[in-house]
C-alpha cells in the first residue's frame, strides 16, 4: 500500500509569538529579533512574529511594534497577531501586511480567553477581517480548541467544521486549526482534515498540535494523509497557552522537519542553522528545550 503524501510542506513557525509568550521572565528585545533572523536563514519563511495584545495581559509582547518594524523582508510572510480592534488599529501603524485573529470553538474557553462568547467574538472580528481583505492584507483565524476543551471536553467536529465555515465567508485567507490541548488522537486528527480539506479546497488549511501527550507528531502525520501541506510548529517546542491548564508547547519545528526529510517531504528547512536559531533563545527560557533532534544533535 502507498501512503498519499504531499511531496512539499511549508513550515509556519510560531516560536518567536506562541513559543515566547508564556515565558514569565521578558526576553530581550535584541535577542528577539536575532531569533527570528536565525529562524529565516535556517529557511523558514511564513512566521508569527509577535502579538499585539494588550502588554497588561501578555507583558512579553510589549515590544511587539519593535519586533514588527525590524524583522520585515520581503522573502516570506510574517505575520502577527492581533485579536481585537484595539490590536489592529496598533498593526495599521506598522508595515505589518499579513495578520492573524483567534476565536475558540469552545465557549467557556473563549470567555476565560477573551471576555466573549465564540459568537460575540466572530461578531466583532466579522467587520474587521473585510476591512483588513480591502486594505490587501493577509488574514490567518486561528481556531483554537478545535479537538477538545480543558473546561468542556471532547469538541463536536461539526461544531469546528461551523466556526470554520463562518471564518471562511468573512474572507480569511488561512485557517489554522489547532488541538490547544494536545489531547486529540491520529484517527481525529485524520477525519477532521478530512473534512476540511473536502469542504474548504481553496483556502489554505494549516494544522496546529501541542504535544501535551507526545502524540503531535503522529497527529502530523495523520494530517499529512488528509492532504494538509501546511503545519505551524515552534522552534525547541517552545510554547504553551495561558488559558489552557497543564498544555504543553508546541510540536517542536526541528523534531517535525526531521520526520518530514526522512520521509522524503521537501521543507527547504535546514536543520544546521534552525539549531543555531535554538540556541539564542535557550539561556532565556524558563524551562529547559526537550525536543528530541535538539537533546541528541544541539551540542555535538
Amino acid at each position: 500500500m502507498t501512503l498519499q503524501m504531499p511531496e512539499k510542506v511549508t513550515i509556519i513557525e510560531v516560536g518567536p509569538r506562541d513559543g515566547l509568550q508564556n515565558e514569565k521572565a521578558f526576553v530581550p528585545t535584541d535577542l528577539k529579533k536575532d531569533f527570528i533572523k536565525g529562524l529565516k536563514n535556517a529557511g523558514i519563511t511564513e512566521m508569527e512574529l509577535t502579538s499585539f495584545v494588550s502588554p497588561k495581559w501578555v507583558p512579553q509582547m510589549r515590544d511587539a511594534a519593535e519586533i514588527a518594524a525590524s524583522s520585515l523582508d520581503n522573502r516570506g510572510r510574517n505575520i502577527v497577531l492581533a485579536p481585537n480592534r484595539k490590536g489592529i488599529d496598533r498593526v495599521y501603524t506598522t508595515n505589518v501586511k499579513a495578520v492573524a485573529v483567534f476565536v475558540g470553538v469552545s465557549n467557556t474557553f473563549n470567555q476565560k480567553n477573551i471576555n466573549k462568547t465564540t459568537q460575540e467574538s466572530l461578531d466583532e472580528l466579522a467587520p474587521i477581517i473585510k476591512e483588513l481583505k480591502e486594505k490587501e492584507f493577509f488574514v490567518r483565524a486561528c481556531i483554537s480548541t478545535a479537538f477538545y476543551c480543558p473546561y468542556e471536553g471532547k469538541i463536536k467536529q461539526e461544531d469546528t467544521l461551523n466556526l470554520c465555515r463562518q471564518f471562511v465567508e468573512t474572507g480569511v485567507d488561512e485557517l489554522s486549526v489547532a488541538d490547544t490541548i494536545g489531547m486529540a488522537a491520529p484517527h481525529e486528527s485524520y477525519a477532521l482534515f478530512s473534512s476540511l480539506k473536502k469542504e474548504f479546497p481553496d483556502v489554505l488549511l494549516t494544522a496546529h498540535f501541542h504535544d501535551t501527550r507526545k502524540l503531535a507528531l503522529t497527529n502530523i502525520f495523520a494530517a499529512l494523509q488528509a492532504g494538509i501541506d501546511r503545519f505551524d510548529t515552534s522552534a525547541g517546542g517552545l510554547g504553551g497557552c495561558p488559558f489552557a491548564p497543564g498544555a504543553a508547547g508546541n510540536a517542536a519545528t526541528e523534531d517535525v522537519v526531521y520526520m518530514l526529510q526522512r520521509m522524503g517531504i521537501e521543507t527547504n528547512i535546514d536543520l544546521e542553522k534552525l539549531l543555531e536559531a535554538i540556541k539564542i533563545v535557550e539561556p532565556h527560557l524558563s524551562r529547559p528545550i526537550e525536543s528530541t533532534y535538539y537533546l541528541r544533535h544541539a551540542h555535538q
